[in-house]
């Protein structure tokens, strides 16, 4: 609960509580504090209990912590049901920004007997669904004045 709190700073609380409440009341506060929050724990397991009795024998391994999601996340994670463990293992980043890069720069990945096969109908225009991304767009040097859009002073 407090594990923040270091050594100077509890120190520093328990001078605060002695020049607040006096060395006379101080016990009686710590008495009330420590009942209080005893009281509140007591109210929060019975709760707990009314629900796990409301919500039935299926929810027997419900537990309250999985409500935070970084712990429902990594308990998700870890079980092996789902088969995510055999997913994560058999995806190779590696070769996949590879192959992503390969497409990109238009290079082939392909075996080279199948690759010039692919190649030849990519430069027909016909096909494979492959778009040469190396070739620049042809562009004029300079644009034409009826190009360009007018000049607006009041938009700038």
């Amino acid at each position: 609960m407090f594990n923040d709190i270091g050594p100077l700073e509890l120190v520093a609380l328990v001078v605060l509580a002695v020049l607040v409440f006096g060395p006379d009341k101080l016990p009686k506060v710590i008495q009330d504090v420590t009942r209080t929050i005893r009281k509140i724990r007591e109210f929060s397991d019975s709760a707990k209990q009314d629900i796990r009795q409301e919500l039935g024998p299926e929810f027997k391994d419900f537990e309250f912590e999985d409500l935070n999601p970084k712990t429902f996340i990594r308990k998700q994670m870890e079980n092996d049901e789902l088969g995510l463990k055999e997913l994560r293992n058999g995806f190779d980043l590696k070769k996949e920004m590879a192959e992503v890069t390969d497409a990109v720069h238009g290079r082939d990945t392909e075996s080279p007997s199948s690759g010039s096969a692919s190649a030849s109908s990519s430069s027909s225009g016909s096909g494979g669904g492959r778009v040469d991304m190396s070739k620049k767009p042809e562009r004029p040097e300079k644009p034409a004045a009826e190009d360009r859009p007018p000049f607006d002073a009041d938009a700038t």
